[in-house]
């Protein structure tokens, strides 16, 4: 639980002690990306900055900082749990809550692509950059790359992406590419193709990407066809979480199924895990967790 009087001390600390934030991120402990196993388990929460507050029914589920931020701490603590996958302002609450010490940080780069806005395929990095990354102690650097081939704000975005990996290969920071082919449907929502065929396409473009591809993971959805979907890359694949509003179990099957495959080193899941249908967070995590290491989840 976090109490009211640290959320309090956060506050306090933004405005008297900005500084403290820097302090607390270069003493931050690091350790290795990866376990013994060469698996790791994320919990994403980069959602709110692209404006993506809803679960299930609840269109403001993720609005409660105070919440989101006390669903992270339980998340965080379970065995197993690598780190965390985050936005400047929650990554920093984090540090300043001291949860972060011995986890994998993955900073969040491009979020200006906001949910069912107009300009979402120009999805400017509006958050963390690669210089930025290194200054905050963070281990690699995450963007999501949505390729419609209609749309010449793509390209811009394709551009950026490429500049970002770049940069933090240039820093040994791994590059972290979320890559959809996408299309306007009718109602002129953006939508990702989720068949195999796309996939694989989307990561022969997002693979391509940058000066340098030594420190490029893919983090990829769970479709049907994941086979052929592992046999476009040699690039390590993370499985995202995906649409929480499906069964539980049904998602659980499917993530067993597809982290069986080579190639596969985790999850990055997080809606699904934050705010599990029976608000449990401890024991959907721990669920997660043990598809992810089935051998145990040792520190």
């Amino acid at each position: 639980m976090i109490e009211v009087g640290e959320l309090r001390r956060l506050r306090q600390v933004r405005v008297a002690e900005p500084e403290a934030i820097a302090v607390a991120a270069a003493a931050r402990r690091r350790r290795p990306l990866v376990d013994a196993g060469g698996r790791l388990m994320l919990i994403a929460a980069d959602h709110p900055a692209r404006g993506a507050l809803s679960v299930r029914n609840d269109p403001l589920a993720m609005g409660d900082r105070r919440e989101l931020l006390e669903r992270l701490v339980v998340a965080l603590a379970r065995p197993g749990v690598d780190g965390v996958l985050a936005t400047p302002d929650i990554v920093e609450d984090l540090l300043l809550l001291g949860a972060l010490d011995d986890r994998v940080v993955v900073g969040s780069m491009n979020r200006g692509g906001l949910a069912g806005s107009v300009s979402e395929l120009d999805d400017r990095f509006t958050a963390y950059d690669a210089a930025g990354i290194a200054a905050a102690n963070l281990d690699g650097g995450k963007m999501l790359l949505r390729i419609d081939l209609g749309d010449p704000d793509t390209v811009s975005t394709l551009e950026a992406c490429g500049r970002a990996v770049s940069g933090l290969a240039a820093r040994r920071l791994v590059a972290m590419i979320e890559p959809f082919m996408a299309a306007r449907a009718g109602d002129g929502r953006l939508r990702n193709d989720l068949t195999a065929a796309a996939v694989v396409r989307a990561c022969a473009i997002a693979g391509g990407l940058g000066s340098t591809s030594a420190y490029t993971w893919l983090k990829l959805p769970v479709v049907d066809e994941m086979e052929r979907v592992l046999a476009a890359t040699t690039l390590p694949v993370l499985l995202l979480g995906g649409d929480p509003d499906g069964a539980p179990q049904e998602t659980y099957a499917a993530w067993e199924k597809a982290l069986a495959l080579e190639g596969v080193h985790g999850l990055v899941v997080g809606r699904a895990l934050l705010y599990p249908p029976d608000g449990d967070v401890a024991a959907a995590v721990d669920t997660a967790t043990a598809l992810v290491k089935p051998g145990g989840v040792g520190e």
